[in-house]
């Protein structure tokens, strides 16, 4: 897909709102037993088409970002869930980033995982019709977090996600998220997401 497709895309999936229904396995289960029901992936697939089916979803949502088990799952008339979004005129997104782990030695500083096979992963799901991708890499704001060198891991896994995304014809949503809660001040969050944003933007320059 050329980079003018691909701007052409992205407004269209920023045209409304993006509904996230990409809760991990764990996440999911989490939701399920506080309201007593037994998370399966039956369960799930019902959950997801009951999100999926809303009346009028089309008129308020333009994106849908799918988990990898939801990527791969089908409605009640066998129809695959990417499928049932792009009918309604739905842009149908994956989210291609894994677990954060702690940076050893930097106290909570954490990077995120997932470049391991991503560009082979994004061609798969590019099979499944999904359009857009979203990685997320989050930053703790404490007494030595986050540190330069977290900033910079985690900036240039970020583009080097949207640059294997653009390479596989899909559009990155890139998502540096400098977490509100902590001790911290206010004037202190803006500094850091100023800080992020820069390197982030950087690297995003770097990389192409």
């Amino acid at each position: 897909m050329s980079d003018n497709n691909l701007s052409k895309v992205a407004i269209d999936i920023l045209s409304k709102t993006i509904l996230a229904a990409d809760e991990s396995t764990s996440t999911v289960k989490k939701r399920f037993d506080s309201i007593g029901v037994e998370s399966t992936p039956e369960k799930n697939r019902e959950y997801r088409q009951l999100l999926f089916t809303a009346t009028n979803i089309s008129k308020y949502v333009s994106g849908v970002i799918l988990y990898d088990e939801t990527v791969y799952q089908k409605n009640d008339e066998d129809i695959p869930f990417p499928k049932v979004l792009t009918e309604q005129g739905i842009n149908p997104g994956i989210k291609v980033d894994r677990k954060t782990i702690e940076l050893p030695g930097f106290g909570s500083d954490t990077f995120t995982q997932g470049l391991d096979n991503l560009g082979e992963r994004l061609q798969e799901y590019k099979k499944q019709e999904c359009v857009f991708a979203k990685w997320r890499a989050v930053y703790t704001i404490s007494e030595n977090s986050p540190s330069d060198l977290a900033i910079k891991r985690n900036a240039c896994d970020l583009a080097l996600y949207a640059l294997l995304c653009q390479q596989a014809g899909i559009v990155p949503i890139v998502e540096p998220e400098v977490m509100m809660e902590g001790e911290h001040t206010f004037e202190q969050n803006k500094k850091v997401t100023e800080n992020v944003l820069n390197v982030v933007f950087e690297k995003l320059s770097n990389y192409g």
